[in-house]
């Protein structure tokens, strides 16, 4: 199993990152917890945050610079670098103008401004990257600094798996497909022995597997008929509906392993409790898998080819599917989000549709595939698979993925 990097070392692999970037440096900056992302990045642990604002500067080559309060110098300790402290605004001013002065990696000063990331999106595309606020952008770039978007260096940095986290995944969702297949023989065996149960009943069923085999409790989503044209329905004991005969089924769940490092799988089936699906359920449910189907091969076909490919083009890829079946209008959410130790992690999305994500694919990564189509009042089909990305092909884990709904009172 690979160590985790000290914060020296994170600094040593940034350096590293940001020339092969031709980036001048990495500008991490918090005010009472603005910026989780950095704590991560840096391994500063969960105290990272205090009551004063603090900045932490990686340039591409030299000594990095710590920029703390005077009551709070002790804050960025654990990180290399020169301590730099500031008491009042105007100081705070000038030690950062005095950090970011120097020369420009690479380039003569005359040439161009120097380019510094920081943990900011142009025009919001990526809002999980828009952690600093516009007052300070604007002070950097009072500076004679051009700040560009840190987005492609979070993702290498915050969402690329370890071996240790892949394993934990491969186990996770193994699991977390036999608990699904497990949920829908609990709703055939209590509808056949007349056992009344309800969408709750069955979260609960599942949430309690979920403990059962090592993972954490997560009350996930199981939506019974109009309900499952909400995207995001979750039954409680207080809000909660019977399941019957002739009904339909969606699960969406997610679980993770107790281990520290440990990330998230997340996979959505479908079932009807008969013993024949009805066509119009068929009918939606293969456009879904035709568009989950068609995002999967476009990104093998690009990853075994060695091809470049982003977020957005993926879910354009699978949402012009939906659209040329003329359900564009019922497809009303991105196709798919990073999964990391947040079950929507921080690397990249596979949208077109909320955000306009333009990030690469990157080795190492993982994210989810879950197109939908929701007839209002009627019902909603989304089929997810978890898509992990290898050096030279993809692999997707909880096999066999669905190819069909469940017929759930159907005998085997």
């Amino acid at each position: 199993m690979r160590a985790e990097p000290t914060p020296a070392d994170r600094v040593t692999e940034i350096q590293t990152a940001l020339r092969a970037a031709k980036l001048d440096g990495w500008l991490f900056y918090d005010f009472r917890g603005s910026d989780p992302l950095a704590p991560r990045i840096l391994r500063l642990g969960e105290h990272a945050s205090g009551s004063r604002r603090w900045f932490y500067y990686i340039p591409a080559s030299g000594e990095p610079t710590k920029i703390v309060h005077s009551i709070e110098r002790a804050k960025l300790d654990a990180l290399p670098g020169t301590r730099v402290i500031y008491r009042g605004w105007e100081e705070l001013r000038a030690r950062i103008a005095g950090t970011l002065a120097g020369p420009v990696e690479s380039k003569p000063r005359h040439e161009t401004s120097k380019r510094i990331a920081m943990q900011y999106s142009p025009m919001n595309d990526v809002p999980y990257m828009s952690r600093v606020d516009a007052g300070t952008i604007e002070l950097i770039r009072s500076f004679g600094v051009e700040v560009v978007t840190s987005a492609e260096l979070v993702q290498q940095f915050e969402a690329v798996w370890t071996p240790a986290q892949k394993q934990s995944h491969i186990e996770a969702s193994d699991k977390l497909h036999r608990i699904i297949l497990e949920a829908f023989a609990e709703i055939g065996k209590r509808i056949r022995a007349d056992q009344p149960t309800s969408d709750y009943d069955i979260q609960q069923f599942i949430a309690r597997r979920l403990e059962e085999e090592g993972m954490g409790r997560e009350n996930g989503i199981v939506a019974v008929n109009a309900n499952t044209a909400n995207p995001h329905y979750a039954p409680t004991a207080e809000v909660t509906l019977p399941i019957k005969r002739g009904d339909f089924v969606l699960l969406d769940i997610v679980g993770k392993l107790k281990k520290p490092g440990a990330v998230y799988t997340d996979q959505t089936w479908t079932g009807y409790v008969g013993e024949n699906v009805p066509e119009e359920f068929v009918r939606i449910f293969n456009i879904v898998r035709e568009a989950r189907d068609a995002a999967i091969a476009f990104v093998r076909t690009n990853v075994r080819a060695g091809k470049s490919i982003r977020g957005a083009e993926v879910d354009d890829v699978s949402r012009g599917v939906i659209k040329r079946a003329g359900y564009g209008e019922q497809f009303t959410h991105r196709t798919g989000h990073s999964i990391g130790e947040e079950v929507h992690g921080n690397g990249v999305n596979i949208d077109n549709f909320e955000t306009r994500d333009s990030r690469r694919i990157t080795t190492g990564v993982c994210f989810s595939i879950e197109p939908g189509i929701y007839l209002e009042a009627k019902f909603g089909v989304r089929s997810e698979i978890d898509l992990y990305v290898g050096e030279k092909d993809i692999e997707i884990y909880g096999q066999p993925i669905q190819t069909e709904i469940v017929p759930i009172l159907k005998t085997p």
